[in-house]
């Protein structure tokens, strides 16, 4: 071979390296700040067809409803601890600050933090719902069957009947 096309050669197969070097470092950087979703009875059972779990140590978040009577709060301390729940299991959030106004057992969060426990998620963010009617599509899909209360209706049916009387009979 000729001496240029040896030093081409070896340019390209160096620059190929390179950049094959560079793309596993930045796609090894990007997993290491994946948060996966996952729901309450995803973390316990297993997500997707091959039902694999978040291990110890994983960051993730996890969304579904606060349970009724699980919040506790450290009177000396901003920490607090409540349960979430979807449609089975209940997973146990410990989070030391200032939890959002819209905050209230019934309501749905999405907690973000690392897992402590096969049950335990210690959060760094708590995101409470702002609408009552919006909820993260994967979220929707885990919980259908789960009846939400609008806290402003307590006596809300959700039947258009109601709605009727409410506008004036119209």
């Amino acid at each position: 071979m000729i001496p240029r096309r040896k030093k081409r050669l070896a340019w390209v197969l160096s620059l190929i390296v390179g950049v094959a070097a560079a793309i596993s470092l930045i796609l090894y950087a990007l997993t290491q700040n994946i948060d996966l979703f996952y729901t309450p009875s995803e973390m316990i059972e297993g997500k997707g067809p091959d039902k694999t779990r978040p291990h110890v140590g994983q960051r993730l978040r996890v969304g579904g409803m606060v349970v009724e009577g699980s919040v506790k709060r450290d009177p000396q301390t901003l920490e607090v601890s409540f349960q979430v729940t979807d449609t089975g299991p209940e997973v146990t959030v410990l989070y030391t600050g200032i939890l959002p106004d819209l905050f209230r057992e019934g309501q749905g969060i999405v907690a973000q933090g690392v897992l402590v426990e096969p049950t335990v998620l210690k959060a760094t963010e708590v995101l409470a719902k702002h609408d009552e009617e919006y909820m993260p599509p994967e979220l929707a899909e885990a919980m259908k069957g789960i009846k939400h209360v609008n806290p402003n209706q307590p006596d809300y049916t959700g039947s258009k009947e109601t709605e009727k009387d409410d506008n004036g009979g119209q």
